[in-house]
């Protein structure tokens, strides 16, 4: 199938800030009516289910480095206390035992640093044990490199994980969008849709690779910490209890005003891209037409949305890291003070106080952390509920597990008593009745929105019938698969089609088994060989998105060479002379006339003298033929044809030969 598809009637335009957006104007604002936080998270942690061995092998590994981590600042304590031990036995007269120089202090009055010793193991005059402590800090030196490395293969596996589950919902999304009914891309903009499928799934996946791996580790820290706290001082670990319930109240109140916003600064993009594409495709119409100021100001517009959900979403969410660290700040004092009572009384040692602040930090960091993430997850909840959305349109009916395969030669097509309307409340075709006999060329014609290029959308089953049939050798097309109804049909449409690649790779499109001789064949019964030679690169030349290095006329003419190379029963042609010159027209037209041969074509045409050849010519007002027979026959009748016809080629001699006033 060649060119762009049709395009169709759609609902009137819905007017937004920016007003109507042309045939795709009636969009619906994405992520006006968002999903809850928990569902969508839920569904999008679902995405990892097929990798649950490696997410295992991530906790477990995460475990072992928290395990590792947790375990140092206790035993870093116990290097403080030789060290500090051994200055004070340093202060002590050698020789006296512990236990005399306790009784020695409190004989003296001084009760409170008797029990501060009282807590220490110290030898008098002994100094430092250096041997002791050399194997302590080598053993903290193993244990933190050991913790470094399960973290980084905890990472590095939790990243195969999350680019893996991405893969898969673009191949899900991607999959998804083909089996959309052609209804949804008229609804939908072109650079909302890229939005969708780009931003938002990159999105989610930098929101999963930053926030899963800090999750587990944050929770499991939290829960190594605390036990690690309650084993030093109960006491001391109720107070740092105090951040858990002031984390969790902080983070939901943020939350709740967060997320609305998140969902607004997406769906905001998403309408942003939409108009930078749109513009940007028009670009030169703008330009024509003057338009700058008016596509800046909506520009502008969309723009200053964007950043006023973004700022919002950013600057809510960004409450909660300062919250925490204040909240982390007080707990901080708090241990500081009971701690330095607790090594005064003598009920801790001095190495103990020195652990447990340390996690302190330790714990109040990972509360602070989640609750930072918060921005994190309520922009990738967004995201991901925007591709759940997409993923969750209704899709077109699938084709019958029974579906019908018509004769390879077919070309007897007929529509029999069809109905259809693209709004339920607005008819356009009923009751439609024609025959098309193969090897026939069936024309029609007729004002603006009669209903032609319907017929082809029909045809190609782009829409399916409301009622009555489409039978194309006596098998309903309803009855067979798209694949195969549209393998026998080619279609040159007025809007070229072209990708980025080669001239060879844009004909060979039409039918990729084809050899080099049936290409080259095709290329010059289109025309397509006159003027290819000419190019740095002849049939090598690469082409652009655009195909902007050929001229308009040129690109239809490798359109139609590609519909010839796909040798199809069934051919349509709408405009598909209309953007070349007249001398071109001519000579595609002898070339249409051989590629009509044995096949069943349909042209569309508003230039009636392109027509005069057709076997037969459909008039349509309204959805319905009001009119058909050959050129000679309609317009000996005088009817809508005889007028369409004069409106053409008699409207500008009359206007001509008006007097001046």
């Amino acid at each position: 199938m060649s060119g762009s598809q049709a395009s169709r009637p759609v609902a009137a335009p819905a007017r937004g800030p920016a007003g109507p957006r042309g045939p795709m104007g009636g969009m619906v604002p994405p992520g006006a009516k968002a999903q809850n936080f928990g569902p969508s998270a839920k569904r999008l942690l679902g995405t990892l289910r097929t990798d649950m061995p490696q997410l295992i092998t991530v906790l477990v590994f995460g475990v072992l480095s928290v395990a590792l981590s947790v375990t140092g600042p206790k035993i870093l304590g116990e290097g403080t206390n030789i060290v500090f031990a051994g200055f004070v036995s340093l202060q002590v007269p050698e020789g006296m035992s512990r236990q005399e120089v306790i009784d020695g202090l409190i004989a003296q009055g001084n009760q409170q640093q008797a029990d501060m010793l009282s807590a220490m193991d110290f030898t008098p005059g002994a100094g430092v044990d250096f041997a002791r402590l050399s194997w302590i800090l080598g053993l903290v030196l193993v244990i933190y490199l050991l913790a470094s490395l399960f973290g980084w293969l905890q990472a590095r596996i939790l990243n195969g994980v999350v680019q893996r589950a991405m893969n898969r919902l673009r191949i899900q999304v991607e999959e998804k969008i083909h089996r959309l009914p052609l209804s949804y891309f008229d609804k939908v903009q072109r650079g909302e849709l890229l939005s969708r499928v780009t931003n938002d799934v990159d999105n989610i996946g930098q929101t999963m690779q930053q926030t899963l791996s800090q999750v587990v580790i944050s929770l499991l820290t939290v829960i190594g910490v605390l036990v690690m706290m309650f084993v030093i001082s109960p006491l001391l670990a109720m107070i740092a209890l105090v951040t858990i319930p002031l984390t969790i109240l902080i983070t939901v109140v943020v939350a709740k005003r967060s997320q609305k916003l998140f969902v607004a600064q997406w769906a905001a993009t998403g309408v942003l891209n939409a108009r930078v594409e749109e513009t940007f495709s028009g670009h030169a119409v703008v330009k024509v037409f003057g338009h700058q100021r008016e596509v800046e100001s909506d520009f502008r517009a969309e723009n200053d949305a964007v950043y006023q959900a973004s700022f919002g979403a950013q600057f809510i969410s960004g409450i909660i890291m300062p919250a925490m660290m204040f909240i982390g700040n007080l707990v901080y004092v708090a241990i500081a003070v009971v701690g330095g009572l607790q090594v005064a009384g003598g009920l801790m040692s001095i190495g103990d106080v020195q652990a447990f602040i340390q996690y302190s930090r330790q714990f109040t960091q990972p509360l602070s952390q989640l609750g930072s993430m918060a921005n994190l997850l309520q922009s990738g909840i967004a995201s991901a509920e925007r591709v759940f959305e997409l993923l969750d349109e209704e899709e077109q009916t699938p084709d019958a597990d029974d579906a019908q395969t018509a004769p390879a030669d077919a070309g007897h097509l007929e529509f029999d008593d069809v109905s259809f309307r693209y709004l339920p409340d607005k008819p356009l075709i009923e009751g439609l009745s024609l025959e098309a006999m193969p090897g026939s060329t069936i024309a029609i014609v007729g004002p603006t929105g009669a209903g032609k290029t319907t017929l082809v959308n029909l045809i190609m089953r782009f829409y399916d019938v409301d009622s009555g049939r489409i039978a194309l050798d006596g098998v309903d097309t309803r009855g067979m698969t798209r694949g195969d109804l549209r393998a026998r049909t080619g279609m040159v449409l007025q809007d070229t089609w072209l990708f980025a690649g080669t001239i060879r790779e844009n004909i060979a499109y039409g039918r990729p088994g084809a050899t080099e001789e049936e290409l080259l064949a095709a290329a010059t019964a289109a025309y397509v060989d006159r003027f290819v030679h000419a190019l740095p690169d002849g049939y090598d030349t690469m082409l652009d998105d655009e195909a902007t290095n050929l001229s308009v006329g040129e690109r239809q003419l490798v359109t139609i060479a590609r519909a010839f190379l796909a040798d199809p029963r069934l051919l349509i042609l709408d405009e598909a002379t209309s953007s070349v010159d007249t001398r071109t027209e001519l000579l595609i037209q002898r070339a249409m006339s051989r590629l009509r041969e044995d096949r069943t074509a349909f042209v569309i045409a508003h230039r009636l003298s392109t027509i005069r050849d057709a076997d037969l010519i459909l008039v349509m007002e309204n959805g319905a033929i009001v009119e058909q027979g050959d050129h000679d026959a309609l317009l000996a009748a005088r009817g809508a044809y005889w007028r369409l016809y004069n409106a053409q080629f008699e409207a500008p001699v009359e206007e001509e030969s008006e007097p001046v006033h």
